[in-house]
């Protein structure tokens, strides 16, 4: 029917498509599932380029999330990240700590920041304080200016201000400073983690090359409570989804403890070496380390690092941990294999290991 000038009835009536109406979200199409799915997170993860990172990128991708990828490194050094998301999902951007306006473009648009900066040793460009004081404050700050609505910052178990290491007192310094900036964070503190790329078991495998394992003490004054990484990258994620966890502190680690001589004597049975530890001073251990801090690139050995590996690691009862985020904590035993298996010279596929175990100690 048409009316006047060729004007259709059609025209006339108002149109159905600029009605407003409200529409259930089980309505709106989500993607499929897996990491093609639509989580709603978006995370921007700063140092996703280390140890615990590319865990936490895998884990927040495989759920469908996207990810904000700030790097300093080479690109050729995120490549392994590239596949862990569907095609759009993680976004790399170059940004530099020192620039606050850098600091901004990376976190405006998400609503979950992660701060895993680390690292195990000084540069003459990078002290400890910068890592774990000045940098996590600063985001720490702008996330709050933002309106992220969740922060979560990685402090270590054994973080405390009257440490012989100076990682660990510049980590307790960094907690404060995080908490006074953004005060409904949720700070982790995992032990030393223990995964395939780790600087932990395979420290103390790769310590044959040196005739033996030198241990103040003999490792037998320290106990350690060693953390499998992709627990405490479930427990990020966890972390993320539970809206009851902001402003608490989690206390991270496994389920068994060890003494440090216990440990080291199990790594080199599963790796099938013979176990050659002598006891050596502190102050001689130290002068060790001081020959290998001289190297440019990265030093295997640190004297800071002697002192945080023969730090007993400390017992937070008080604290919530893993069984408060859903997640049991897997052991040392279970899992070691996989980061051992590429120092044995034969037997690779033989994994029965229920005859071998490490003795623990008391929690």
């Amino acid at each position: 029917m048409i009316y006047g000038h060729g004007i259709s009835v059609l025209t006339a009536a108002p149109s159905v498509l600029l009605q407003h109406r409200q529409v259930h979200h089980a309505v709106i199409p989500h993607g499929r599932s897996g990491r093609s799915s639509v989580s709603g997170i978006v995370a921007t993860v700063f140092g996703a380029t280390g140890f615990l990172g590319r865990y936490v990128v895998n884990r927040l991708g495989r759920i469908g999330s996207q990810v904000i990828i700030p790097y300093r490194c080479d690109q050729y050094d995120l490549m392994y990240l590239r596949p862990m998301g569907d095609l759009g999902q993680l976004l790399f951007m170059e940004w530099d700590c020192r620039d606050k306006d850098s600091i901004q473009r990376a976190v405006q648009h998400s609503n979950v920041v992660i701060n895993l900066i680390g690292k195990e040793w000084e540069t003459k460009n990078f002290r400890f304080e910068d890592e774990f004081v000045n940098i996590p404050q600063s985001i720490a700050q702008i996330s709050k200016e933002a309106g992220v609505e969740k922060f979560i910052h990685i402090s270590h178990l054994n973080a405390n201000m009257k440490s012989p290491s100076k990682y660990l007192r510049n980590k307790a310094v960094g907690e404060k400073m995080v908490r006074e900036e953004f005060p409904d964070a949720v700070i982790l503190k995992p032990s030393e983690m223990f995964g395939r790329e780790d600087r932990f078991l395979n420290h103390y495998a790769n310590m044959r090359w040196f005739g033996g394992v030198p241990l103040i003490s003999l490792g037998k004054k320290t106990v350690k409570q060693p953390v499998y990484v992709v627990d405490v990258a479930k427990a990020i994620i966890n972390a993320i989804k539970n809206p009851d966890a902001k402003g608490k502190t989690y206390a991270l680690a496994g389920p068994h403890r060890y003494l440090l001589y216990d440990m080291v004597e199990y790594i080199y049975t599963v790796s099938h070496h013979p176990f050659i530890p002598y006891p050596l001073p502190r102050p001689l251990y130290h002068l060790v380390a001081r020959f290998f801090e001289m190297n440019p690139f990265e030093p295997w050995l640190t004297r800071d690092k002697v002192e945080r590996f023969h730090t007993t690691d400390m017992t937070f009862p008080d604290l919530p941990g893993f069984e408060e985020l859903g997640i049991e904590p897997t052991p040392l035993e279970q899992k070691a294999i996989e980061v051992l298996r590429r120092h044995r010279r034969f037997r690779w596929l033989d994994a029965e290991l229920e005859e071998v175990k490490p003795k623990t100690q008391p929690m």
